[in-house]
């Protein structure tokens, strides 16, 4: 309950002490999972002293324990291993201390840490966080390199070697922390984000040798996976070797099997680079090569076809062609002309084979009364009546000179004729 108190009554140190002690006996004792960071064990003394930490949160608790106590887990746990331990917590009212007393104390076995790697791993999945989605391509050829191993290790001069042996003018910045024990975690999380806020470094390799699974967890552990996924800057991963599996390989944009194999797919080989640009020379000029010949044949095509090589043919045969249909149409006017003809000269001389004039020059002679009409028949023609004949070479007067009647049909009647009459005209 909380305590009454003002500027006017307040209540002793000693007396805040003891509640905050009876507040914490009322706890109980609990099972608590941490990192041993410091050992003491003073020779003589009954009483152990353990620093357990927590690696993620980097928070540390001071755990005391019988020698009897320590003694059964000695030969199996040293400075940086897991253990489980079962304490009830104490507080030293005299100093305002803290601690765990320990009735036992259990190590971490390889088995349970892959198990709970396990579940983390699935819940980070379940999260998204190792999609490969959210992997960056890495630059062709970075300028700045940001490296984090650790101090003068083997994986340092892997990267390095084989980096400058591909590219020597590729340059690094290093950064050297623990990579194991309890304060590899927030090392490795200060680097990496100290090199992701740097905006000319363009990718960063995470290295680390080979190791046993306790040597590894640090780059299993949460926070540093959460750390890395939100780098705007590719990770590159390369801790242990090709069997070890670390959480830290499945967030980053690459993973490589080897600190040796980082830097190969990390930076070019100047030779195979210049290999390929010679390739892709070869390629272009092939290529250009191979365009110009085929536009040359074409061109040569073009030009040997005979519109082209005697533009004017064209014209001389469109010439002939002309001059052979102006041919051909006079021809045929000139059929139809002279067949035209020959038919107007057949009906001229059927017109005039059966005109009257024809008729009067076998003989013939045409008889017209005064009016001038023609006389068809004898009883027509009055006695004494003076008609006109006219024949092929002109006309003359005539008398009846009896109008009777013939007997016989064609009797024609008889008629004077005068002499001394002129053809007309």
């Amino acid at each position: 309950m909380a305590l009454n108190t003002s500027p006017d009554t307040p209540i002793p140190v000693g007396q805040v002490s003891r509640l905050i002690g009876g507040w914490i006996d009322r706890l109980g004792a609990v099972w608590v999972e941490g990192q041993i960071t410091q050992l003491s064990r003073r020779p003589g003394a009954g009483v152990v002293f353990l620093t357990l930490r927590d690696p993620s949160h980097d928070i540390s608790l001071s755990v005391t324990c019988y020698r009897t106590v320590f003694d059964q887990v000695a030969d199996i746990v040293s400075e940086g291993a897991r253990v489980v331990v079962h304490a009830k917590p104490e507080w030293y009212a005299p100093r305002g201390q803290l601690s765990l007393r320990a009735a036992e104390i259990r190590p971490v076995g390889v088995g349970e840490l892959l198990a709970r790697l396990e579940q983390l791993k699935r819940s980070l999945t379940a999260e998204g966080l190792f999609a490969a989605d959210r992997k960056r391509p890495l630059p062709f050829l970075p300028q700045l390199i940001g490296l984090v191993c650790g101090r003068a290790s083997a994986a340092e001069r892997d990267v390095l070697e084989n980096a400058r042996h591909r590219w020597p003018a590729v340059r690094f910045e290093v950064r050297n922390v623990p990579v194991q024990g309890v304060h590899a975690v927030p090392a490795v999380i200060e680097a990496v984000t100290e090199l992701d806020g740097k905006p000319e470094v363009d990718v960063i390799i995470v290295a680390r040798g080979g190791g046993s699974v306790e040597d590894l967890l640090p780059f299993s552990d949460e926070q540093l996976v959460r750390a890395v996924a939100g780098c705007r800057t590719p990770v590159v991963s390369a801790i242990g070797h090709e069997p070890d599996t670390p959480l830290l390989d499945l967030v980053a944009d690459l993973r490589a099997s080897t600190p040796t194999d980082a830097a190969k797919r990390v930076v070019p080989d100047v030779g195979e680079e210049l290999v390929r640009v010679r390739q892709l020379r070869d390629r272009a000029l092939r290529c250009v090569t191979g365009f110009l010949d085929r536009e040359e044949r074409g061109l040569a095509a073009v030009r040997a076809r005979p519109c082209v090589e005697r533009p004017q043919r064209m014209v001389d045969e469109r010439e002939a062609q002309v001059t052979a249909l102006a041919e051909r149409s006079r021809r045929t006017l000139g059929h139809l002309l002279d067949r035209a003809e020959s038919e107007l000269s057949h009906t001229h001389a059927r017109v005039v084979a059966l005109s009257p004039a024809a008729t009067l020059r076998r003989g013939y002679a045409v008889l017209q009364h005064a009016d001038g009409s023609v006389v068809r028949a004898a009883a027509e023609v009055t006695a004494e009546e003076e008609l006109r004949a006219r024949v092929a070479e002109g006309e003359f007067a005539v008398r009846v000179t009896s109008a009777e009647t013939p007997t016989e049909p064609s009797a024609e009647p008889s008629a004077d004729v005068r002499p001394g009459v002129t053809p007309p005209a």
